[in-house]
């Protein structure tokens, strides 16, 4: 994938948000800012996106987002539980429907035996409660890892509009 194909998902992933009268805002720590900007770089955005939150330090996680200290403390910046907490405060201080987060270490440096270069975990939640968090490991230098966790982001929320709009 590239740039060119991420521009496309935004596009299809956009105009679904738009056609369910839905609003996205997301939370970024690892990709700093990267799926706000592919899904702002369409003409109309403002119909479909809301805000992002760039929160790249701890603290900013915590003043931002309300991710609390000892979850940070005990599993991490990049752990699903974290991710979790980045999602509901993103749908809390927003007026977002659904609502993406991302922490990660895209490398070069900063990996683990237990979370190495390319670990990345999301959230996706929306307003009615739906909450779904993983854990990815991507392969690539820094740029790679974070396209290809934009990538995995933005057609993970594809998926989920997907089945709301078939339920």
């Amino acid at each position: 994938m590239n740039l060119s194909e991420l521009h496309i998902l935004s596009k299809r992933v956009g105009i679904k948000l738009k056609q369910q009268s839905r609003m996205l805002v997301t939370a970024e720590s690892c990709t700093g800012g990267g799926i706000a900007t592919s899904m702002t770089d369409a003409p109309g955005s403002s119909a479909w996106f809301d805000r992002a939150f760039v929160t790249y330090s701890n603290e900013a996680k915590m003043e931002m987002l309300d991710v609390n200290a000892e979850t940070l403390e005990h599993f991490g910046a990049v752990s699903e539980e974290t991710v979790k907490e980045m999602v509901l405060g993103a749908l809390q201080y927003s007026r977002g429907s659904y609502a993406i987060a991302v922490s990660g270490i895209a490398g070069p440096s900063g990996g683990t035996e237990e979370k190495p270069v390319g670990t990345v975990c999301f959230g996706w939640g929306n307003a009615q409660g739906v909450l779904e968090v993983e854990t990815q490991h991507f392969s690539g230098n820094r740029e790679e890892v974070r396209l290809q966790a934009c990538w995995h982001a933005l057609e993970h929320l594809e998926d989920m509009l997907d089945r709301e709009e078939s339920s």
